[in-house]
């Protein structure tokens, strides 16, 4: 008995050493085949097209709107304690993030700040996508409690009371609208859940929060304008790719070691990751629920279901009077998507430079990239609606040569 267990002991030595020898052996990159290519050039800066046509924001490609919106986007006189600007969680030297778990203003916000990289390129805004545009996003911290805990009426006429501003606004929408009555337009109001604010809104006449609304609507199409400028750079990536579309093997090698060559094939290759993060800017700006654990104390988050009820339900849409497309184009939301699989469901982040907007996922939970390639390697159950994503399975080494890669996408800062 005790000899048979002896050799059973040694056999099952014998299979660990066997199995360590293998998931560790050496292991040289494959030759990129023609497919392969295609694939990276598809990856590449270099296929970054235009930007796209924003219509419903007819200063979206101005300069002078973008000069206005950059100073907007750093001026903390909109916000309620004149302390909060949207760089305040839009950070230029963490990538336009803030490092938190949360993005934090004047209180805490629900998720995590996303990155503005490149963004205008994504048909929605948000994690749930609950804003259809660059300038109907930037309008939507502005009254968030939790961030600017501003409101409209005080926006518009900081914006046209203080002679710089002024001035822009007029270049660009003309005479700007005499806010002084105070009978007419209060200090402050707005159609928000503060009681006093909604009452206050609520006593004005309809025109006149037209005009109001209109004024708002237009600040943010300026802050629109910067961002469209916000662009991503080169990266150690992209100028591997270039090395490898002219056939230079030698600066191939010099550019990339062979664990980041190998993390790149297991990216387009087993890995799986090209099915949501495709492109040049490694996104396909789609929802998925990738079954990420709720945030410490709160209940999951149900994502893109309720952002496709909200984004229906906002006045300052592409399909709204706001919109400065006389034809009301909006593709988007004409044929957005629903359903019960968008439950849980967040939009893909783009990973370029994602080595500084740490933590990750909607609401910070993941803190390293080690931690969020264990978390698709294992591809653990939905809290809520239905994981899409299936287990990877990677041995160790892998997961290890695939953050080498992912470590690649960094570039200078986007300022």
């Amino acid at each position: 008995m005790i000899r048979r267990l002896r050799n059973l002991l040694v056999l099952l030595l014998i299979a660990v050493a066997a199995y360590f020898a293998w998931v560790y052996r050496p292991v040289s990159p494959e030759p990129w085949s023609d497919d392969d290519k295609a694939v990276l050039q598809s990856l590449w800066i270099g296929s970054l097209p235009p930007l796209p046509a924003n219509p419903s924001n007819a200063v979206a490609n101005d300069a002078e709107a973008a000069i206005m919106g950059n100073r907007l986007f750093f001026d903390t006189r909109m916000s309620a304690n004149g302390e909060v600007s949207c760089a305040s969680c839009h950070q230029p030297d963490l990538e336009f993030t803030d490092g938190l778990q949360k993005g934090r203003g004047i209180g805490e916000s629900k998720r995590n700040t996303r990155s503005i990289v490149g963004v205008a390129y994504s048909p929605w805004l948000y994690w749930d996508g609950r804003r259809d545009s660059l300038w109907s996003q930037a309008l939507s911290p502005l009254e968030d409690s939790n961030e600017h805990g501003s409101n409209r009426m005080h926006v518009a006429r900081f914006v046209t009371t203080e002679a710089t501003y002024r001035e822009m606004y007029e270049v660009l929408f003309g005479l700007a609208p005499d806010f002084s009555d105070e009978s007419r337009f209060p200090v402050a109001a707005a159609p928000v859940e503060d009681a006093d604010l909604a009452d206050a809104w609520a006593s004005m006449n309809d025109a006149d929060r037209k005009i109001v609304n209109r004024v708002f609507s237009n600040i943010g199409k300026t802050i629109a304008a910067f961002e469209r400028t916000v662009l991503p750079q080169r990266t150690r990536f992209d100028a591997y790719v270039d090395a490898v579309l002219d056939g230079d093997e030698e600066q191939q090698s010099a550019l990339f070691s062979k664990d980041e060559i190998l993390g790149l094939q297991l990216f387009i290759g087993i890995a799986r990751c090209t099915e949501c993060h495709n492109g040049p800017l490694l996104s396909n700006h789609e929802f998925h629920n990738t079954g990420i654990l709720a945030f410490p104390g709160e209940l999951p988050d149900r994502g893109r279901i309720n952002g496709v009820r909200e984004v229906l339900e906002n006045e300052f849409v592409c399909l709204g009077e706001y919109s400065d497309d006389p034809a009301r184009r909006c593709a988007e939301l004409s044929y957005v998507r629903t359903g019960p699989e968008l439950i849980g469901a967040t939009r893909t982040p783009s990973l370029r430079n994602l080595a500084r907007t740490s933590p990750y996922m909607h609401k910070g939970q993941l803190a390293t990239l080690a931690e969020v390639l264990e978390h698709y390697n294992r591809a653990p159950e939905a809290m809520i609606g239905h994981n899409e994503a299936e287990a990877l399975n990677l041995s160790p080494p892998q997961l290890k040569r695939l953050e080498a890669f992912l470590q690649t996408l960094a570039a200078p800062s986007a300022r």
